[in-house]
């Protein structure tokens, strides 16, 4: 079959001919209909992030149908519509009693990351990590839930989000759309931080109480603060991680406010400890999701109370142009590859 694969930092993604695999006990083979693009493929390639692993078939968001089972799955899972929860954790560790598999200490996978994704025609995952969609979602719709919503929600959750707070969106691609809808419908105020006006105005469209144009106002954190009366934001949720606006969204934080960071750049966070001991903030991480949140995206998603935008489709061997066009700052929402 073909995949798109990556052979190590610095070096350029090539489409391959690898084998088809097959399921073992437990798992189904789910033929890729969907894959979107995200911004962690651009870290790949470029080489801030590099976890050791090569050649490795990127890609973790995947939709599509299962097309054959192994020992001990049902046959009747057939032709199941399916969005792949990208983690497995061991199942032992205190993370994993939790619930909290994306923070397990011995991952026995985490597709598109230390195992083969999405940019390919086919993957195998155990069945519990195949979750069902309904019919009303097109899988290139569903695709985007598995980082775009299921990302959102997971940091809103640690953030804590809650009735009548401000939330500041600080970058606005297709987690950023995410983030905006799920913190309105816990009823928070939002604003979006972005630097194109025409997305921008697609963040209004999906709730943003708010937005201000990055490349059009020099003190980010000074209108921030003049939007809330001086106050500043409840939580600030960090897609860009520049120094730039590290430096503002750490300024822009209301007492006891909550910083989340969720994108990174190769520039590191510098902050005096006073800053955040005068206000008693709090600056977090958040990393991928929890399989109960992937269930509440999709759940979401097929209610119609949040959307995921779909920039455009295109074929595996198009990949490259997905890629440069998100590189660009021109897709507004994801390209979704379709095997």
């Amino acid at each position: 079959m073909r995949a798109v694969r990556y052979h190590g930092p610095g070096q350029p993604f090539r489409l391959d001919e690898v084998p088809t695999p097959e399921p073992r006990a437990g798992e189904v083979r789910v033929r890729i209909v969907a894959a979107g693009v995200c911004h962690t493929e651009l870290h790949f390639e470029s080489g801030l992030l590099n976890l050791g692993v090569a050649p490795l078939t990127m890609g973790h968001e995947i939709a599509g149908v299962i097309d054959q089972v192994g020992e001990g799955v049902s046959s009747g899972r057939v032709g199941d519509r399916v969005l792949v929860y990208y983690y497995l954790g061991c199942g032992e560790c205190e993370w994993c009693r939790r619930g909290e598999e994306n923070l397990c200490d011995q991952l026995r996978a985490e597709y598109g990351f230390f195992n083969d994704g999405g940019y390919a025609e086919h993957i195998v995952v155990p069945a519990r990590n195949a979750v069902a969609l309904p019919d009303a979602l097109s899988l290139e719709e569903a695709a985007p839930i598995g980082c775009g919503v299921t990302t959102a929600i997971h940091a809103c959750n640690l953030a804590d989000v809650r009735e009548g707070e401000t939330v500041v969106v600080y970058g606005v691609g297709a987690v950023g759309y995410g983030l905006i809808q799920v913190a309105r419908l816990r009823g928070a105020r939002v604003l979006a931080v972005g630097r194109t006006q025409r997305k921008l105005d697609l963040a209004r469209e999906l709730g943003a109480e708010h937005t201000i144009n990055a490349r059009e106002t020099g003190d980010i954190a000074g209108a921030v603060r003049e939007w809330t009366g001086g106050r500043g934001a409840d939580a600030v949720m960090e897609l860009v991680a520049t120094a730039e606006t590290m430096e503002q969204a750490t300024r822009m934080l209301a007492k006891r406010g909550r910083l989340v960071f969720i994108g990174y750049s190769e520039d590191a966070y510098t902050v005096h400890p006073i800053q955040l001991v005068i206000t008693e903030a709090r600056v977090m991480g958040a990393v991928g999701n929890t399989l109960a949140e992937l269930e509440e995206a999709v759940a979401l998603v097929a209610a119609g109370r949040v959307r995921t935008l779909v920039d455009r489709v295109l074929p595996l061997e198009r990949f490259d142009e997905g890629l440069d066009a998100l590189r660009a700052g021109e897709v507004v929402g994801r390209v979704v590859l379709n095997p």
